[in-house]
């Protein structure tokens, strides 16, 4: 299911950011006083009763201005119109209803999108009425907000979920596994999934950033259905620049947190980059699984390094790689390219895999047998019982007496030992720790 887009606009220092921050819950937009701060532009998950966007905020658009930087902004400002779901006209409430505001309002108006008008800087609702003025823009209801404190958000949010596309909900099919093949530009993902079905169903080119949008294939193999992914690379964010480019970086984004498992392409002559390892977080924290498939090894002089040497280094950068599977193979050849696809099954039937709670609770007491969890505050910290209440990715929650108390030390030695009993291979797997009725 594609999330809508919602994209913040409107002229500098109107408070777009601090809005921004708001939606979203956290602070990830630079805030200042001074105009112009939001050049480049931003972009969130969030999500308002039970309804989950993208939201974009974006520079301070300055019509008429032939400086580079407010010409780049203004180009920047009109890509997140053109690809926007929802368009969000912030004002500001202090300053009145400004000349600029009239011609951002044209810009929205000519896009035939739904617009939600936000007066901002209203911090006195709600006695304040200043926000009625701005009906002149001809946008319907002026809606007061305060992003700095808050007030009118709800409201605000209210109404632009209200104007969100109807969820395309797809219809359930138990047997369909969706796989996102996520790499750096250039890391041969276009060409690993026309070697897997046989025949040029994705455009690939030696030039980088070929693929702009995400691509559906689907196949059946071993009676499951495998529909493939095949998204645009991502670069840092700090690189990303073209309008193209930026979007096509928002829907990679979406579909690595939409996908059930993750198949993870990396360069075997350039190992593993930070970029790289930051997508694999992505996806795992998203609870997807994850395969890392180390392409082009057929160009690796096998004298140099072996599989399990790499294997070792790249699982040394980060703790879950080591649950991890990775396969070494050549999409050009046709090298064990096959094996990814046994290996995207298997972590999927990992990630959907349920214990019962009998053998929980017999690991569990095992594990509390041999190395009891440490006093605190001189009380004996006791887990009673433990059950899976989830699966995809699989959870796990544990009750006892001082939940609260119990160190994270001692709940990674509970997760490494339900892995090693259970295994989850390639899956992420979640433990809660709760307090039990009888404590």
């Amino acid at each position: 299911m594609s999330l809508p887009i919602v994209a913040v606009v409107g002229r500098p220092n109107v408070g777009k950011s601090t809005l921004f921050n708001r939606i979203v819950g956290r602070r990830l937009a630079i805030v200042d006083d001074q105009p112009g701060v939001t050049r480049d532009r931003n972009f969130a998950p969030a999500d308002w009763a039970g309804r989950h966007f993208v939201i974009v905020d974006t520079g301070g658009v300055i019509e008429e201005s032939d400086r580079p930087m407010d010409r780049l902004v203004r180009e920047q400002a009109q890509a997140a119109i053109d690809e926007a779901d929802v368009l969000v006209l912030v004002t500001d409430g202090k300053d009145g209803l400004h000349p600029l505001d009239q011609k951002v309002a044209e810009m929205l108006r000519s896009s035939g999108k739904p617009v939600v008008l936000a007066v901002n800087k209203m911090d006195n609702l709600p006695r304040e009425m200043g926000h009625h003025e701005f009906w002149e823009l001809g946008l319907g209801d002026p809606h007061p907000v305060s992003s700095g404190s808050g007030r009118g958000s709800g409201d605000l949010l209210d109404e632009i979920v209200a104007r969100l596309p109807e969820a395309d909900e797809e219809p359930d099919d138990p047997t369909r596994i969706r796989v996102a093949v996520v790499g750096k530009p250039n890391v041969g993902k276009s060409s690993l999934v026309n070697r897997l079905f046989g025949e040029e169903r994705v455009v690939v080119s030696d030039q980088a950033g070929t693929t702009r949008d995400p691509v559906d294939t689907s196949m059946t193999y071993h009676g499951r259905t495998l529909v493939f992914v095949d998204t645009a690379g991502l670069r840092r964010q700090s690189r990303v620049k073209e309008n193209l480019e930026y979007y096509s970086y928002i829907r990679t984004e979406r579909v690595v947190r939409e996908a059930d498992v993750c198949l993870m392409l990396l360069d075997a002559q350039e190992g593993l980059s930070h970029q790289d390892l930051r997508i694999m977080e992505a996806a795992w924290q998203a609870g997807a699984g994850l395969v890392v498939l180390v392409n082009k090894w057929d160009l690796v002089e096998k004298d140099e390094r072996t599989a399990d040497q790499l294997t070792k280094e790249m699982r040394a950068r980060a703790p879950f790689l080591q649950w991890v599977p990775f396969l070494f193979a050549s999409a050009l050849t046709g090298q064990r390219v096959r094996k990814a696809l046994d290996m995207v099954i298997e972590v999927e039937e990992q990630r959907q895999r349920r214990i019962d709670t009998s053998e929980v609770n017999e690991v569990l007491g095992r594990l509390v047998g041999r190395q009891p969890p440490p006093h605190a505050r001189g009380r004996p910290v006791k887990l009673r019982y433990a059950t899976q209440v989830d699966v995809a990715p699989p959870v796990f929650v544990v009750f006892g007496n001082l939940p609260k108390d119990v160190p994270a030390h001692y709940q990674r030695y509970l997760h490494n030992g339900f892995r090693n009993a259970w295994g989850f291979l390639g899956s992420p797997l979640r433990i809660f720790m709760r307090e039990s009725s009888s404590s």
